[in-house]
């Protein structure tokens, strides 16, 4: 399989970041950055983001990763920022459904392209299942992410509703 060191951290390092987020998807709907699950998603994507950058070895890797740790560092901050507080959980929910899904497009697209071992699923960047698989998890982020907003307002509309 030839994974260099960093590789094996990369790879270990970013791969508990899916079933985290998977988790508080069902969960919550939403990546929840205040709960536990949310602060190990962090370090664990951070870990992953990161140990991108040696190992990267097309230009587009590093830029996927450079809008990964900018919208997961956007995601865990914004609640920090006074200004963004009318608005800030919707920012931090789109942000961090965006880091879900530059966790998965690499993902798949190194999955697919290296196993099984010796017989690969995928040979080719443009392979319809590639690009199958690749749509579906762009339709999920554009149904889901208008989702997560209409369940937001409404959780706002309940709780200001319950404050009256």
């Amino acid at each position: 399989m030839g994974i260099s060191p960093i590789g094996w951290l990369h790879t270990l390092g970013s791969l508990p970041a899916i079933p985290l987020a998977a988790y508080m998807l069902v969960k919550h709907g939403r990546i929840v950055p205040e709960s536990r699950a949310g602060r190990a998603y962090f370090w664990f994507m951070l870990l992953g983001v990161l140990t991108v950058y040696p190992i990267a070895h097309q230009p587009i890797s590093s830029i996927i990763a450079t809008i990964t740790l900018v919208v997961l560092l956007v995601g865990y901050g914004i609640s920090r920022w006074s200004a963004a507080r009318r608005f800030g959980k919707y920012i931090e929910t789109v942000s961090l459904s965006l880091s879900v899904f530059f966790l998965m497009i690499p993902t798949v697209s190194e999955s697919l392209r290296r196993l099984p071992v010796g017989k690969p699923l995928v040979t080719d960047l443009k392979d319809p299942l590639l690009l199958g698989v690749q749509g579906a998890l762009f339709l999920a982020l554009i149904v889901g992410v208008p989702l997560q907003m209409r369940a937001l307002r409404r959780r706002k509309s309940v709780q200001a509703k319950a404050g009256r």
